[in-house]
């Protein structure tokens, strides 16, 4: 006989996921991510009117250029290998808006999702009327987004929440919340026409999530950047722990499944942890989120637990960063997309893999350093094939095409109008030889397409 009760779920399933696509539709009427507003105040109305969740929990906040993710996703690990139930907000998310705000270590449900949705809306719409009669832009998707994840949190409730910043720190909304620890990511040029066009002022945008009094973490800093973080923290009269000076990543040794790292921390060194991340730079993250951590749990005066390190490490994770998509041939993803990230990229390649040669299935949005990420690229790549994802920002293939062509050579360039068919005529190339490999990267959009389509096809089943 047939299981009505099965049915029964099935329908519920599909009502509650149509609920929490719902949301994004929602969101999505809003301004863009690309067109962030550089205030607070209207923010701070709509958590006022909600009671102030985000003061519910204490707050790790992340910021930087590259790595907010991972070191975010590093961190929440461990402070859950502690027993402690979680919140974490990143952005952008890769195929579903439930990435973005994760309960104790999953995406938030679709169910939970649209409740806390359903209960914020009398306050965001009373905040976009108020903003409208001042003749100002309603809440943005990210201002909307950010009420949404701390009253998603507090409804959990979580012990403590990782929040990563949307774009710069200072305006940024997450900033109306208070972070006894605030986090830096290697800062280097990206944004510019939002943060500033040198490395200092968009070092000086991000000090601004620097609450008085706070812990302060950062990953080693070029000049520029440090003396505004040493600034900022002067200012606060907050603590400041560098990379290479109170802390450092000690080795890094390549594993099957990605690494083997020892790092001395703030309080103890810790050795020998499994990290199943490819990278230097993700060993340098993982140094940097051992290092928060400290400074939550005990100012950084007072060792982990090194087996609880080892679990937090050994079972994080950082969806679309040199994440294995597929099989038979070897598919890779990354969301490098600016210069820097396509450097630690390249260099992951080179030190971490054994591949003859590579296809790098490439899309990049408008305001990227295009030039830039084909040039950090080149020395490892065979061929590119260019595409573009469905984001309105997404640089025209010809254009791109025709760029790449002019920088790494038109023998090696090959112009596909859509995804599946770069990554069809990729996996085919890759497949005419044994030591031969794909790389999607160059957006975050282009790679969370390349999941979904990976994803459908079963690439990891091959």
């Amino acid at each position: 006989m047939p299981d009505r009760n099965s049915d029964r779920n099935d329908d519920a399933d599909g009502a509650w996921r149509e609920a929490g696509d719902a949301v994004l539709t929602a969101l999505l009427g809003r301004v863009g991510e690309a067109a962030p507003q550089p205030r607070l105040a209207p923010t701070r109305r709509a958590v006022e009117l909600l009671g102030d969740p985000q003061n519910a929990y204490p707050i790790i906040h992340v910021t930087g250029t590259n790595g907010k993710t991972s070191t975010s996703r590093i961190a929440e690990s461990i402070l859950r290998a502690y027993g402690l139930r979680t919140g974490l907000l990143t952005s952008p998310h890769l195929v579903r808006l439930n990435e973005r705000i994760m309960i104790d270590g999953e995406p938030i449900s679709d169910e939970d999702l649209a409740a806390n949705w359903a209960d914020i809306q009398p306050y965001l719409q009373m905040v976009d009327a108020e903003l409208v009669t001042d003749g100002d832009e309603p809440l943005t998707f990210f201002e909307a987004l950010t009420v949404l994840a701390f009253a998603c949190f507090a409804d959990a409730p979580v012990d403590v929440a990782v929040i990563e910043v949307g774009m710069g720190g200072e305006w940024d909304s997450t900033n109306v919340a208070f972070g006894q620890v605030a986090v830096f990511t290697p800062i280097a040029l990206d944004h510019t026409a939002r943060l500033g066009g040198t490395v200092a002022e968009i070092a000086r945008t991000k000090s601004g999530i620097i609450k008085p009094a706070a812990n302060v973490v950062t990953a080693k800093q070029g000049d520029e950047a440090q003396a505004e973080l040493e600034r900022a923290v002067e200012l606060t009269e907050s603590t400041l722990a560098g990379e290479g000076a109170e802390f450092a990543l000690l080795s890094s040794q390549v594993a099957v499944g990605g690494q083997l790292i020892s790092v001395r921390g703030l309080a103890d060194t810790y050795t020998d942890l499994f990290l199943p991340m490819y990278g230097t730079h993700q060993a340098q993250n993982a140094a940097v989120a051992i290092a928060a951590v400290e400074s939550f749990l005990g100012a950084g005066t007072r060792p982990l637990v090194n087996d609880l390190v080892a679990e937090g490490l050994a079972t994080a994770t950082s969806p679309g960063r040199l994440q294995l998509a597929g099989v038979e041939p070897t598919v890779l993803v990354d969301a490098a997309h600016n210069p820097h990230g396509a450097t630690a990229l390249a260099a992951a390649l080179e030190a971490y893999f054994d591949f003859d040669e590579i296809v790098a299935v490439v899309g990049i949005l408008a305001d990227k350093d295009a030039h830039g990420i084909i040039e950090a690229l080149r020395p490892q790549v065979a061929r590119f094939h260019v595409t573009r994802s469905h984001s309105e920002r997404a640089v025209g293939v010809d254009d791109l095409a025709d760029k790449v062509a002019d920088w790494a050579g038109d023998d090696v360039t090959f112009r596909f109008d859509d995804l599946t068919s770069a990554l069809d005529g990729a996996r085919e190339w890759a497949g005419e030889a044994p030591r031969r490999a794909v790389i999607v990267t160059g957006s975050i959009t282009l790679v969370g397409e390349a999941l979904a389509l990976a994803d459908a096809r079963e690439w990891m089943k091959q």
